[in-house]
């Protein structure tokens, strides 16, 4: 199996770079889509498929054969535009950096670059999306359905230190609307119902629903409420991050949340969301994260590692509905979201021989 240059790889990924694509902005993603597909064209031989949505185009390219294995990441990103301009893609001292080069820029390239090298790829799917930033609400039933009609899931997610994921937390975001009653603050607040207030009270109660114990965590992230300093606030927004290891804990959060009471009876609570990713137990990988070891070391790789982490990812409804799954094959680096992300150049070639190889086993298993 012959594999690209690191000169290559790095070309692919700057063309990738270049074209920003913050999740939900719409000719961004678009944009975005028509430069992985062109990608894939020019190193695949064949045309990618532009699936339309509501939120931007998916990606998908068939090898024609019978599908076995589904490559499956995300296009979209978490930076607003603009932001290549003040951290463009640049190559330097070992590392590569840029909006989105991380997660998952370059696990786009790697898996692109990894079926290239393949003897065979008839057997082969690639699957990019444009909403995994955002819960994959568009993509979530093609994934589902690719998958399944796959029975494998690679998932190109980044890896931190370079190691696999062989287990994610379930995710969801809830958000909880308060509606209260405007007042004059100072002529006669008594007559108002403080949305703030209420929020406040609820932001206590929705804390004290984690669980550390069972790995549950309940993390109110972000809040808005008012209009001006001198007015009691007649509504208030507060949205909720939760991860559960088990199953069971998803239900219960779903339901402390839908039951939620107002403290002060004048004021209204919309609860909104649920846990929409469920969790991956590490017997859903156990099995291919064994063989992606053995191929690691018939290529003379490093040995690999796998662990288990908070986020989620599109490998949480693959392994939900029964689909052996492995994760974090993408580029090994850090900052995922943050703008200190960056790759680690020296190892790209190496994770698109892992691919590579993981891809021919599992279309000859």
């Amino acid at each position: 199996m012959s594999g690209p240059s690191l000169s290559e790889l790095l070309d692919d990924l700057r063309s990738l770079v270049d074209v920003e694509s913050p999740s939900l902005d719409v000719p961004a993603v678009t944009a975005s889509a028509a430069a992985v597909a062109q990608l894939v064209e020019r190193r695949l031989g064949s045309p990618a498929e532009l699936v339309d949505g509501p939120v931007g185009p998916h990606v998908v390219w068939r090898g024609g054969g019978e599908p076995r294995v589904l490559a499956v990441g995300h296009h979209d990103t978490v930076f607003p535009a603009g932001t290549l301009t003040t951290r463009p893609f640049t190559v330097a001292e070992g590392r590569a950096t840029g909006p989105g080069v991380f997660d998952m820029k370059a696990g786009i390239v790697i898996a692109i670059h990894a079926i290239a090298a393949l003897p065979d790829r008839s057997g082969v799917e690639l699957l990019m999306t444009c909403d995994e930033e955002v819960g994959s609400t568009t993509s979530r039933q093609l994934i589902e359905e690719r998958a399944a009609a796959c029975g494998v899931a690679l998932v190109l997610e980044p890896a931190a230190d370079g190691a696999l994921k062989v287990g994610r937390k379930g995710t969801g975001t809830f958000e909880v609307v308060v509606r209260g009653r405007a007042a004059h603050a100072g002529l006669e607040p008594e007559r108002g119902v403080n949305a703030l207030v209420e929020a406040s009270h609820q932001v206590l109660a929705i804390t004290a629903l984690a669980d550390p114990s069972r790995g549950t965590t309940v993390t109110p992230t972000v809040a808005h409420a008012g209009t001006a300093d001198n007015v009691v606030p007649a509504e208030a927004r507060v949205r909720v991050d939760v991860r559960v290891t088990e199953p069971a804990e998803g239900v219960r959060l779903e339901a402390a949340m839908a039951g939620l009471a107002p403290v002060d009876q004048a004021a209204i609570l919309e609860i909104l969301g649920s846990v929409h990713r469920p969790p991956v137990p590490e017997s859903a990988t156990s099995e291919f994260f064994a063989l992606a070891s053995k191929v690691a070391v018939e290529l003379g790789l490093p040995e690999l590692r796998g662990v288990a982490v908070g986020g989620g990812s599109d490998g949480n409804f693959t392994a939900a509905i029964g689909v052996p799954t492995l994760d974090g094959l993408g580029a090994t680096g850090a900052g995922a979201h943050a703008d200190h992300e960056h790759v680690i150049v020296d190892e790209l070639p190496d994770r698109v021989r892992l691919l590579t190889g993981l891809m021919d086993a599992l279309q000859h298993r």
